[in-house]
């Protein structure tokens, strides 16, 4: 795992649409991660750049994301649509900042549960959901939310995650505003 990026010195900005190639790209490059069409990430770097984050190198490039969107049906929610972090950045607990990122967003900031779907065999994101709880003073509940039979062939059932209650956060200068925010070192 290479890592030779300081993890404090990263920018947490709004998606843009130019980040959406390289948010293709950082997913297609995991190896493990749900690759959709080029045109999902230039809807999550335009139509819902307001609740997602990306977070950048000193060169402005993007080194990882979340994608996340508020669910029509469950107004109080933050569902949380995809986690990525490029191999460069990974070990320093960047995926969790940027979930915590996720939620200071002004249009996310009101959520009282933030919620995800991981498949079962997917430790690494089940761990990463149930720190972020922890952290947060939630609780978790877990529950089987799309049986595999409703996806193709191959395809693992997908268990959501719901992490409440979350306290509404006013917006601080520590939180993430709509453009972008240097993060302080810790």
């Amino acid at each position: 795992m290479r890592t030779d990026l300081d993890a404090h010195s990263l920018t947490m900005r709004e998606p843009r649409p130019d980040d959406a190639a390289v948010l293709w790209r950082l997913v297609r490059d995991s190896g493990s991660l749900d690759l959709n069409s080029p045109y999902v990430y230039l809807l999550i770097c335009t139509d819902h750049a307001a609740t997602s984050v990306v977070a950048t190198d000193e060169h402005d490039r993007p080194v990882g994301f979340v994608a996340a969107y508020r669910p029509p049906p469950e107004p109080d929610a933050a569902f949380v649509w995809q986690v990525g972090v490029a191999e460069r950045a990974r070990g320093q607990g960047l995926a969790k900042r940027l979930l915590k990122a996720m939620l200071s967003r002004e249009a996310n900031h009101d959520a009282r549960v933030m919620t995800a779907t991981v498949t079962p065999d997917n430790a690494a994101s089940l761990a990463l959901f149930r720190r972020v709880a922890s952290d947060l003073s939630a609780g978790v509940e877990e529950h089987e939310r799309f049986p595999a039979e409703l996806f193709p062939e191959g395809h693992e059932p997908e268990v959501e995650l719901r992490i409440g209650p979350l306290a509404v956060r006013e917006t601080a200068a520590e939180d993430l505003p709509t453009h972008e925010l240097t993060e302080p070192t810790a």
